[in-house]
């Protein structure tokens, strides 16, 4: 007679690490590819605790020759306080999600200025000051719109070509806590080889300190064997530093993220 047991094959899942709100939309394009999501958040964004600074600066937006937004969440932050943007004043990302948020909240390349990396494997500041005209920037004024924390490289080349810089900070950022729930899906998840999205440095580091609480002993080893897509350069190079040994980078944008997936299957 044959075995009526049947070994049970685990699929292997999609990890989607982004925050929560912005997980779920992302999950379901998963899905239409035939791809099994997880939605596993390893970062949060906040409001401000004080948004007085950013609310006076908001009020003087004309003020600016360019806002830089460093990301989609600086975007949505924005946009949670203003209704419309003043079409004299350049909006400048770094990449294809930063420009999505800006389409979502209505303004697209019809109705605005929009400067980004034209190289969509490097999306980042280095990449972005190829593409401004510095020259035409000089003794006028650039907004950066950041989270609390973040890299000072763009608002130092500005400086530097005696460009007037003012940053602010829309939202904060930080990891969820690692409770009961979480580790018992982490445990689970590093019981098989996955596929894991990232969109964040910070998110990396999280995910080798939260492997390490769970399994002291291989929880690392066993994170850094994981399959690790990434949409930027300066993220895979953080991975590699990691000591991450499988590592995709995309380029920016959920298309490529999902076209990588799709030659996986």
């Amino acid at each position: 007679m044959p075995d009526s047991k049947k070994s049970i094959v685990q699929v292997e899942a999609v990890v989607i690490t982004r925050p929560l709100a912005q997980a779920k939309g992302f999950s379901e394009q998963v899905k239409a590819i035939g791809r099994k999501p997880e939605i596993f958040p390893m970062l949060e964004i906040h409001a401000l605790a004080d948004d007085t600074q950013l609310r006076a600066i908001l009020a003087r937006l004309r003020d600016f020759a360019m806002v830089a937004f460093v990301s989609p969440n600086a975007v949505n932050a924005v946009f949670s306080y203003i209704q419309s943007w003043p079409q004299s004043v350049t909006i400048a990302v770094m990449g294809a999600g930063s420009r999505a948020a800006l389409a979502a909240h209505g303004i697209t390349d019809i109705n605005a200025h929009i400067i980004s990396p034209t190289n969509p494997e490097r999306t980042d500041s280095e990449t972005l000051l190829d593409e401004l005209d510095l020259d035409g920037l000089k003794a006028r004024s650039v907004l950066i719109i950041r989270g609390e924390t973040g890299r000072e490289l763009l608002a130092d080349a500005l400086r530097a070509k005696s460009i007037a810089v003012v940053q602010v900070a829309a939202y904060c950022r930080k990891a969820p806590e690692f409770n009961a729930q979480r580790q018992s899906q982490l445990n689970s998840l590093l019981s098989q080889k996955n596929t894991w999205v990232v969109t964040s440095s910070e998110v990396l580091k999280t995910m080798l300190s939260w492997a390490e609480q769970i399994d002291f002993e291989n929880g690392v080893a066993k994170m850094q064997r994981q399959q690790i897509l990434v949409p930027h350069a300066r993220i895979a190079e953080t991975a590699k530093i990691l000591g991450f040994l499988s590592i995709t980078l995309t380029g920016s944008g959920d298309e490529r993220l999902l076209v990588a997936l799709q030659s996986e299957l």
